[in-house]
Parts: structure tokens; sequence; C-alpha cells
């Protein structure tokens, strides 16, 4: 049976928090366990082995996770710091996690170099993009006028729009004779410039935003903008999200 680790999301200690107070969380999303899991795969969240509570002597670092675990994905939630990408934050509320930034590209790297397959969702495509040298936008609507309303808090994982597949890429293979789809989308930030060694392989329409990138280095290393833990799968409007799950997870068994 495949082991699959997934980053975690933090909640940093928080004094006002009445449960664990003063105490930093780590967790996984539920959906995204079950996601992993639909095809009989142990999903695994991988903690950060840094922080203040780290005991002393502890020799555990994300590189032996990389070499017990047979691949990794990188899951959405807060936004990618500014810092991490040598800018300042616009607003105070788009400063990011840069923790969680420092934490999930050291993953990256441990899992490219064990030879283990990454695949990234929602911010695991911006930060594959960061630790590549690219950067971000960090608000769309105050940074690229005219794109779509790429989150909308109201609707949640509901809103959606059109994307295209880029013809003769790897994600065209999986989808023959699917050019136009639609997927959700839940992100205020997105990819601006591209980092070394990526190429798009999914634009949003009309906006043309990148909904899909890939390394073209010698390990397995894919991201997809949009939640596919989140898609209904008995609407067929929307992309069946399957054949990634299965290339991804193929390339975990070799």
């Amino acid at each position: 049976m495949l082991k699959i680790g997934i980053s975690a999301c933090f909640f940093h200690a928080d004094p006002e928090r009445l449960v664990f107070k003063g105490k930093t969380l780590q967790y996984v999303e539920q959906e995204m366990a079950h996601w992993v899991m639909q095809k009989d795969t142990m999903a695994l969240m991988i903690p950060s082995p840094d922080g203040d509570s780290r005991r002393s002597g502890s020799r555990v670092t994300v590189g032996d996770y990389a070499r017990e675990l047979d691949g990794l994905v990188l899951m959405g939630g807060s936004d990618v710091s500014p810092d991490s990408y040598g800018e300042k934050p616009l607003k105070p509320e788009w400063a990011g996690d840069r923790i969680r930034d420092a934490y999930e590209i050291a993953l990256l790297r441990a899992f490219v170099a064990a030879g283990k397959p990454v695949l990234g969702v929602c911010r695991g495509a911006q930060v594959i993009n960061v630790a590549q040298g690219g950067t971000l936008y960090q608000d769309l609507t105050a940074q690229f006028p005219g794109a779509l309303d790429h989150r909308d808090w109201d609707i949640y994982d509901k809103n959606s729009h059109a994307t295209s597949i880029v013809p003769g890429s790897r994600l065209a293979q999986l989808f023959p004779r699917l050019e136009l789809t639609k997927t959700n989308s839940v992100h205020h930030q997105a990819i601006k410039d591209l980092g070394r060694d990526l190429v798009v392989e999914a634009w949003s329409e009309p906006d043309h935003i990148v909904e899909a990138l890939r390394w073209t280095g010698p390990s397995y290393v894919f991201a997809v903008q949009w939640h596919p833990e989140f898609h209904d799968r008995t609407d067929a409007s929307f992309i069946d999200d399957t054949p990634i799950l299965d290339d991804f997870l193929s390339r975990a068994g070799r």
C-alpha cells in the first residue's frame, strides 16, 4: 500500500485562542486526506520538525520523511509570504506564512532529492513556483486588471471558471479530446513570473492565469491551482480529476 505524505497547515500560537491556547497546531483538511485515500492509499500528515517546542536531541528531518514515504502532496491554505520571493506585502493581510513556506520548500526539495513525486494543490502550486525562483501576484484584483473573481468567500469552492489545457502537454495526454473544461477557484494570489524549468499546462479563461504547471527536471513535480479534492464528482460540468491522482500515484508506485 502506497504511503503519501501531506504537508501540514499551521495555526500558529495564539494567546487569545480558547482551545490549545498559546500552542501551535498543525493539521490537514479532511477532504484532501480522503481524496488521496480513495485509491486505498495511506495519507499521512508530515509535521514540521522545527519550532519552539522541538525537543533537544531529536534528529528527525524532512529528509527522513522523504525516504520513508512514496510521494508528497503540498496542500492549500494560507497565502505564500511575499518575503519568500523577495517582495514586501502590499497590505498587512497579504503577509502570508513564511514559516510554512520554508517548511514546504524544504519538503519539496527533500522529496525531489529522493526521487519521489510531488503534487501541488492551490497554495502548493504557488510554493513550487516560488521555490523555483518565480513570483506571485499578491492579489489578483489589485495587480491584474481584468482578472476574473478567483475567490468568492460567500460561495467558496462553488466559485468556478473555464480552464483550457495546453495542447501537447502531459496534462493534455491525461485528458485526450478535452481542451476546455471547468474548475473551481478558491485563491486571490496566483503565479506571476514563472519559475525556472517550469512549464504551464493549463490556463484560466479568459483572463489567462496559470492553472497548472510542471517541472521539466528529472523528478515528477506537477501542480494545479484549483482544488481537486473539492470538486463534486456527481457534477459532470467539472473536470474529472481522477487521471491526475492516478498519474501521481502511478509515479509514486515506481
